[in-house]
């Protein structure tokens, strides 16, 4: 090979500062398009994970409800006034004492209060059956409903409370 052959494959082997700098930008562009997509779609999952927990949650409500309904309840969870509802969340989890049977069986409704995705907290706000439906503040006689505890607004423009 000749000399010029030689220094121009020599020339041709790395890139130059400008090209590295034309991909390093529009990586950079790439990306600060992407950011925003992703963040919509973290917040769509966590806002799909909060409604499978409402309804879990509600869910195991009713369940308790039917139960006491049907009589196959037993015990101080069921006084006069919380309406067949449960005193507390913590009751779905503990269990409570199954009618007609030895003390030790029980009814669990729930294997774990979930954590709510919008706050990552295990508090919930509560309502009783003698609350307003719209109430905010939890009257303290039983658990008729559960909501969100987050002041955020979901991607539908509700608010997450109102769920």
């Amino acid at each position: 090979m000749t000399r010029t052959v030689r220094r121009a494959i020599a020339r041709d082997r790395g890139f130059s500062f400008v090209e590295l700098l034309v991909v390093t930008a529009l990586i950079g562009i790439l990306a600060s398009a992407i950011m925003p997509l992703a963040h919509v779609a973290m917040q769509r999952q966590r806002e799909i994970e909060l409604r499978r927990t409402l309804r879990e949650l509600r869910t195991s409500i009713d369940h308790f409800k039917d139960a006491a309904d049907q009589g196959m309840i037993a015990g101080p969870e069921l006084k006069l006034g919380n309406e067949g509802y449960p005193p507390t969340l913590d009751v779905l989890v503990e269990g409570v004492r199954a009618a007609g049977t030895a003390a030790d069986r029980k009814l669990k409704f729930l294997r774990r209060i979930p954590a709510d995705p919008i706050t990552g907290s295990k508090e919930w706000g509560m309502r009783s059956y003698q609350d307003r439906p719209d109430a905010r503040t939890w009257g303290g006689q039983n658990v008729y409903d559960v909501f969100s505890t987050s002041d955020g607004t979901a991607l539908d423009g509700s608010k997450y409370k109102e769920w």
